[in-house]
């Protein structure tokens, strides 16, 4: 469990949003997404706010990295999800992604790509997001899920996810697009490839039964067991709780998979059995910050760089 692992970033990136609200403009094509109508807009931002606060001082106890960067506008609704619009990679690589709703194409910050740039070894930025002009459109790792060590990029087909663009990033960053549909319990796309799948070092969780083609759905679980690792299937309900939606970190104790309170409430005990052979599980209460359909992974930009300097903190706050 000590060991590391290029598929546990040590560091994250956190935006926290002084105007968290439910995205109406994302709506239609995310059925994760959900209101409530009993608290007022105020008391949702400001448990949002909260939620994150507690989120990022929870990960720094545990040893991991957080840049926490804030969010004062209210033009943002999603912001609070950074992983899709930027992503790192190991050798210095950075890529900036094209985003399907016009709301979110104005959550790309130069301020953190600055602060990757000061404290990380960064090699070179590859921009993909001048593909919006042409309706082309890759929401980073929530549209794709990275096996950092087989090189692979699963991908759910959808508005967010575009073919041309997959391949276009596969091929600067050296992995081999596995692409696949996807559905929820309604027959509707997923979409968010995370939302279904998460890769770790030695498991992978998997809502298998959401893929329609059996085929496939065979050839997915076949690619991930050669790496060795060991496939933890998730129900419809499951995923319908943000079971799926984690991400495997390298904390001051070994790796950890985080997830939201909601997510581990709804694993099974052989589940978490099976999880914690490799890493410890870190919950987290994000509640509110689920109504906007993504949860603790959609939360967490990881930092898959090599660092200039040691962190002099492990929670570290930037002006925004």
């Amino acid at each position: 469990m000590s060991k590391l692992s290029v598929q546990a970033p040590k560091s994250v990136v956190m935006i926290r949003p002084h105007h968290f609200t439910p995205n109406p403009m994302t709506a239609n094509d995310n059925s994760f997404q959900s209101n409530d109508e009993k608290r007022a807009a105020a008391a949702i931002a400001s448990t949002a706010f909260d939620e994150v606060t507690r989120m990022a001082e929870g990960l720094a106890t545990a040893g991991v990295t957080v840049h926490v960067f804030e969010d004062k506008t209210a033009a943002t609704p999603d912001s609070v999800f950074p992983n899709n619009w930027f992503s790192t990679h190991s050798g210095g690589h950075v890529a900036i992604y094209p985003m399907y709703s016009a709301s979110r194409q104005s959550e790309r910050r130069s301020d953190v790509i600055e602060m990757l740039k000061t404290d990380y070894r960064v090699q070179d930025v590859i921009d993909y997001s001048g593909l919006e002009k042409d309706h082309v459109y890759l929401e980073g790792t929530g549209a794709m899920v990275l096996d950092h060590i087989g090189r692979v990029a699963y991908a759910v087909r959808s508005n967010r996810t575009n073919e041309v663009a997959l391949e276009r990033f596969c091929t600067h960053f050296n992995f081999e697009p596995m692409v696949f549909d996807a559905v929820d319990r309604n027959g509707k796309a997923i979409y968010h490839t995370n939302v279904l799948m998460c890769i770790g070092t030695d498991f992978a969780l998997l809502g298998s039964q959401m893929i329609p083609d059996v085929a496939r759905r065979r050839e997915i679980i076949a690619r991930l067991e050669e790496t060795g690792r060991k496939v933890i299937d998730l129900s419809i309900e499951q995923i319908e709780n943000f079971a799926g939606n984690a991400i495997e970190l390298d904390g001051k104790d070994g790796r950890l998979v985080v997830l939201s309170a909601r997510a581990y409430a709804a694993l099974d005990a052989a589940q978490i059995e099976d999880i914690e052979q490799s890493a410890k599980l870190l919950p987290f209460d994000v509640s509110t910050i689920e109504l906007a359909g993504g949860s603790v992974r959609c939360m967490l930009a990881g930092i898959h760089l090599s660092r200039r300097e040691p962190a002099a903190t492990q929670l570290l706050y930037a002006a925004g």
